[in-house]
Formats: structure tokens, C-alpha cells, sequence
């Protein structure tokens, strides 16, 4: 299986099925008197000449005698229907037009069929006002017989219309070549980056004599310096084999590298999706089958994963020889704690359809999924759509991204930047270096994702400054919901989080055998990498007198209820003391200097006793606890500035 030829290529089979509904019909039409729509002998004769070089692939031949029963009858209808698939299988869709509208001002009852074939050739040469006509022409013949067929006329005459609408309202575009460093002679398309931009991962189309269809797929690789990208280069082994890899989908932090192969040994279906981890010297480990539940007998590829570090989405179909099926559809699944992928899930019906879905990717902002489809209304062939995230988790409303990005052919393989302001895809257009070259444009505002923040953090041990691995957990303060769990790096000790913008968050970090360490930032601005916030964790062992800043607590003014906000905090603190049932704590409340120092101690007891309750009423003994307020008497920072103020303002626990 060949990654470009599902990509771009004719599905033959479908074809060829085509052409055996066009011949059954002929039979049924003349079953009666076993005849043509002609009573010439000799153009009989050239037409059944024409049906066996057919079968043989030789399509000169099979068009030169088609010809030749034309001219010996003019008004032979199967003659010119057949020649008019013969002529679009090859890619001469204005020539298939003509002979579908001769074979139409013929007889334009004797096979109606012929009005949706030359309304689908019509939008494929962007002919909307005319194909519409032809779909309604086609609707009218079929509709009483055959009502069921209506489905795909229907798709046909709302993509005419969304077509002539979007024609009178062109998008902002203007697509540059990615260069002769990217592209080359050769086919390259599937783009991959990582969070910061600096790298690509590609594949790339390229000639071996060895491989089964004369070609085959590898992976290719770029870094930028400064602005310019260096020459790409083949990833080698052991990412690269002798069979095809396409599809690659690299993790946000660039260490871990998804992607699909196809007709290996360890294979549980035709294709399968595989896992490469970037060690520790920077090369790629071997790749592996993620097996099920993700892999089945069935077709799946073109992976995209999150940037929340757990939600792996794909593409699933049917397995079958007809490089894949006509209705893939989207599905995802998520990375457990139990360390196994959950059960593959379809995604809504506002994203998947009755047609096909391909070429999925979620932005780093994990709340805006792009995706092409020919199930949509669009301009006629697989277009590019974009979904956003709705309150409740569910994707809302495909929204097509409009013309001249979309046309009247297939578009797919499109990825956009962290900061949303750039995106890129694959396309054949003429001036590129070959076949399917990488192209960049700047994507119009309404069409990009959500701003995007980016957090960076080395966790070390407090008193030997060693990097550690450590789990690390981001939360939305609002909501409550996790946006993030990872790892940080084993040998660094270093982790890389993207997250939208506009929003607070918390950040634990937890490790065995370590205090669990507790933050809070406002991701207020859209950041790129180099204005990341960067933060050094420090995280100290469990000893006597240690304390952790408890920064994810909070109150309303002057008050000492605990705020829906703190619960995340809280079960933290609570997994903290059943994991460690030898650890005594005192919870203790701290404010700033400013107002009555007796109504602050107050204050500050009430806070560090509504912690303490809390803590009690979910199932610790008291006998492990204690509270404690201490007003503004062990300030953090200076209390003359609102930021001193601020840290001053605190819930901490030490230990006893």
C-alpha cells in the first residue's frame, strides 16, 4: 500500500464497478431483444473490441476503438457512455463531458445514470451552475424508482451551492513553495512539526526499483537555522524500511513520533498505527505496533496526537484492497493511567459522515480539530474543514475553510502552527519542484485556532540539583478538568506543555518518596517557546520541617470558605498523606500585612482549619494533623509591593 497513491491517486476498483453497473444496465435495457442501442454490425463489432482492451488495461486501444464504433454509428449510446469512462479514468474530463452530452442529446432517458456521472465531471472541472442543473436533471429520473439514491444527489446539489456561494467570496491565500531544501523531483507531503517549529518530519515518495509498486515511502527530516530550513534528509533506520511509512505525527515536546505503516509482519490489519521514542542521544527507538485496541483487521492511519499528552486521534476503515474504504471516519483514544489506550471511539456526526474523512490533525491548542471530508457541503471533492471543542467536551459544527483553499479537487494534508498564524499542506500545483510539494500561507483569522501559552520546566532533586523523572499533572483552575499529564524527560528532567491562552492553571508534580510540589500561573498572553514560562521545580524529600506551599488554595476576600477552585489542590494533598501514612502535617494560614492584625490571625486560623476539616471529613485521622494560624508574622516576600502581598497570602503544610 502506497500512502500517495490513497493520497492522490484514481481508485481503480471503484471504477471498474462503475463500468459493470453501466454494462448491467446495457443488458437490462436490451435483454429483451439481445441487441445494442445499434443495429451496425461493424460498430458492434469495434465496440466489443473496445470492452476487451478495456479489460486489459490497454486504454489507447480501447479508446481508438470506441471511437471507431462511434464513427461507424454517431448515435451509439453505449459507445459514447463508455468512452466518456474510459476518458475520466484517465483524467480528460472535458473530453468525458462531451460524450456524456452527446450520449444524453441521444436519448436522454436510456440511462439516466449518465446525468450524475457528467454532474460530478462538471464540478471537477468547476462547472457548479451546470452540474447543479444535472444533479436536479438526474434527481427527477430517479427519485420515484430509486429513492435511495437521492442521498448522494442531495451531497451533490448542496456542494453546487455552497461552490457558487463560495466563488463570489474568496478567503485570504497566498500559498509559497517550502523550497528546494523540503521539496524535491519526488512526491513529499504529510507534514509534521514540533511545537516550536524548528523541526520536520515528512514523508517523501521515491523511486525503488526493489519495491513492490516501483516505488515506496520514507521519512525525511529538516531543522531550521535561524529562519532557513537546512536540507532534508532520509530518517534511515530505524524509522525507514523497505515497505512503506507515511503519515507521521510528532508529540508536542518532540519525543514521540506516531505514524502508519503498511503490510508488515507484525501488522494486525492491511494498515496499522506505530510508536518511535526519541532517546536520549536523540535518535529514534524501533518503531512500535501499537497493537489493539487502536490496531484491528480493519485500515487505520494518518494518526494525530494531542498535545495534552494523551488523546491519539486517527483514521479508521474498512481493510480492504481498494486503498481504503469510502467511508473512513475519525475516531481517538486516550492513554490511561494504567499505561493502555482506551477503546476508539467515534468521533460526533458533526465531523464524520455518510462520505469520507481523512487527514485529521488537533492543534496544540487541543481545542481545534482541522479535517478533510467530501461528505460536507464543499466544492466537490475532499475539502478542508475545521471544528472547535463546545463546552461539554463534544466537537461543534464543521466549518469548510473556504475558496481558494478548497477547490474543486482533493485538498488533505494540512497542519497549522502553534501560534495559529501559519499553516501548510501538500499540492501539485503548477511552478513546484515535482509531483506534490510542501506549501506555507498565512491562515485568515477566522480560520485559526485558539491562542496558545507554552509552560517549560526542569525538575531537580533540592539538595543534589540531579535532574529527576517525575509525573506532572495541569489543571484549569475553572473548570477543574485536566488539560495535561506527563512525564518529564528521563534524562533532563525537562518537560514542554502547550496550552490556550487566556486561562489559569495549576501545575502538580509528583514523585515517590518526594514532597509534591503545587503552582499557579496565569497563561494571560499568547507565548511562542523563547517567552515560555520557564520554571525551575525543586522538589524536596519528606522530612522534618519541610513545607510545600499549598498555591492552589483559594478564598474569597476576608473570607475562610473554600472556593470549588481548591479541590484539585485538596485531593492532592490528600493522595500525598495516604501514599505517605507515616507523615504528621500542620496546616497552616498566612496573610499579608495590611489591615487589623488581630482580624488577620483570625482570618488565617479559620483558613488553615477549613483545610484541616476538609481533610478529616475525607477520611484522615485526625491524630495525623494539626492547624495553625499565623497572620502576617512569616511573610514570603516584602509586603510593600502587591506581588509580595500576593505570595504573602498563602495555605501551606509542613512536616512534623
Amino acid at each position: 500500500m502506497n500512502f500517495k497513491s490513497k493520497f492522490i491517486g484514481i481508485n481503480y476498483l471503484r471504477e471498474f464497478l462503475l463500468l459493470a453497473i453501466i454494462l448491467f444496465s446495457f443488458q437490462i435495457v436490451n435483454a429483451q431483444t439481445l441487441r445494442y442501442s445499434t443495429t451496425s454490425k461493424s460498430a458492434i463489432n469495434a465496440f466489443e473490441n473496445g470492452t476487451k482492451y478495456y479489460d486489459q488495461r490497454d486504454f489507447e486501444k480501447a479508446i481508438r476503438s470506441f471511437l471507431q464504433a462511434i464513427d461507424k454509428d454517431p448515435n451509439f449510446i453505449e459507445a459514447h457512455v463508455i468512452l466518456a469512462e474510459v476518458l475520466t479514468e484517465q483524467g480528460d474530463y472535458e473530453a468525458a463531458i462531451l460524450r456524456y452530452n452527446k450520449a444524453i442529446d441521444i436519448n436522454p432517458t436510456f440511462f439516466p445514470n449518465n446525468f450524475y456521472q457528467l454532474a460530478r465531471l462538471e464540478m471537477k472541472t468547476s462547472k457548479y451552475e451546470r452540474a447543479l442543473e444535472d444533479f436536479k436533471n438526474y434527481k427527477k429520473l430517479v427519485s420515484v424508482i430509486y429513492p435511495e439514491k437521492t442521498i448522494l444527489v442531495d451531497q451533490g446539489i448542496k456542494n453546487c451551492e455552497f461552490a457558487m456561494e463560495a466563488l463570489k467570496h474568496p478567503v485570504p491565500f497566498n500559498p509559497i513553495n517550502m523550497g528546494s531544501a523540503i521539496n524535491s523531483i519526488n512526491a513529499e507531503y504529510f507534514p509534521s512539526f514540533t511545537v516550536d517549529q524548528n523541526e520536520i518530519i515528512f514523508t517523501r515518495d521515491i523511486p525503488d526499483r526493489q519495491a513492490m509498486e516501483g516505488h515506496q515511502e520514507d521519512f525525511y527530516l529538516s531543522s531550521k537555522k535561524d529562519t532557513s530550513w537546512q536540507q532534508a534528509m532520509n530518517a534511515g533506520s530505524p524509522l525507514n524500511s523497505i515497505l512503506n511509512e507515511g503519515a507521521p505525527s510528532i508529540s508536542a515536546d518532540g519525543r514521540l513520533l506516531f505514524f502508519a505503516a503498511c503490510d508488515r509482519n507484525d501488522g494486525k490489519g492491511r494498515c496499522d498505527i506505530y510508536l518511535s521514542q526519541r532517546v536520549a542521544d536523540g535518535s529514534w527507538s524501533k518503531p512500535m505496533n501499537l497493537g489493539p485496541p487502536i490496531n484491528t483487521g480493519d485500515w487505520e492511519t494518518q494518526p494525530s496526537f494531542s498535545s495534552d499528552g494523551k488523546t491519539l486521534y486517527f483514521i479508521r476503515g474498512s481493510n480492504s484492497r481498494d486503498h481504503g474504504s469510502q467511508q473512513d471516519d475519525i475516531y481517538y483514544s486516550e492513554f490511561q493511567a494504567d499505561h493502555h489506550w482506551s477503546e476508539p471511539k467515534r468521533l460526533n456526526d458533526n465531523i464524520n459522515t455518510i462520505g469520507k474523512e481523512e487527514s485529521v490533525f488537533i492543534h496544540p491548542d487541543n481545542q481545534t480539530l482541522y479535517f478533510t471530508s467530501n461528505g460536507l457541503p464543499g466544492m466537490g471533492g475532499l475539502d478542508i474543514f475545521l471544528s472547535r471543542r463546545l463546552p461539554d467536551g463534544t466537537w461543534g459544527p464543521a466549518m469548510n475553510l473556504g475558496y481558494p483553499i478548497n477547490t474543486s479537487g482533493d485538498e488533505n494534508s494540512l497542519v497549522v502552527s502553534a501560534d495559529g498564524k501559519k499553516a501548510y499542506f501538500a499540492s501539485n500545483r503548477a511552478g513546484g519542484y515535482g509531483s506534490l510539494d510542501l506549501y506555507s500561507f498565512d491562515l485568515y483569522p477566522a480560520a485559526q485556532p485558539l491562542l496558545v501559552s507554552y509552560l517549560k520546566a526542569k525538575v531537580v532533586d533540592a539538595e543534589t540539583n540531579l535532574p529527576l523523572s517525575a509525573q506532572f499533572e495541569v489543571i484549569d483552575v475553572t473548570t477543574g478538568k485536566l488539560v495535561l499529564s506527563n512525564s518529564t524527560d528521563q534524562k533532563r528532567g525537562e518537560f514542554l506543555a502547550s496550552l490556550p491562552a487566556g486561562k489559569n492553571y495549576m501545575l502538580n508534580v509528583n514523585k515517590e518518596q518526594y514532597l509534591f510540589y503545587s503552582d499557579f500561573f496565569e497563561c494571560k498572553e499568547a507565548t511562542d517557546k523563547q517567552h515560555a514560562y520557564d520554571l525551575l521545580i525543586k522538589l524536596h524529600k519528606p522530612k522534618a520541617g519541610e513545607h510545600v506551599v499549598l498555591k492552589n488554595i483559594f478564598f474569597d476576600v476576608n473570607k475562610f470558605d473554600l472556593r470549588a477552585e481548591s479541590n484539585s489542590e485538596l485531593a492532592k494533598l490528600k493522595a500525598f498523606l495516604i501514599a505517605n501514612t507515616s507523615v504528621r502535617i500542620e496546616v497552616s494560614g498566612h496573610t499579608d500585612s495590611s489591615g487589623d492584625p488581630k482580624l488577620n490571625q483570625i482570618l488565617s486560623e479559620n483558613r488553615a482549619k477549613a483545610v484541616y476539616d476538609f481533610l478529616v471529613k475525607d477520611g484522615i485521622s485526625s491524630a495525623r494533623l494539626t492547624y495553625k494560624g499565623y497572620g502576617k508574622s512569616k511573610p514570603l516576600a516584602s509586603n510593600d509591593t502587591e506581588e509580595g502581598r500576593s505570595q504573602n497570602r498563602r495555605t501551606e503544610f509542613t512536616i512534623l
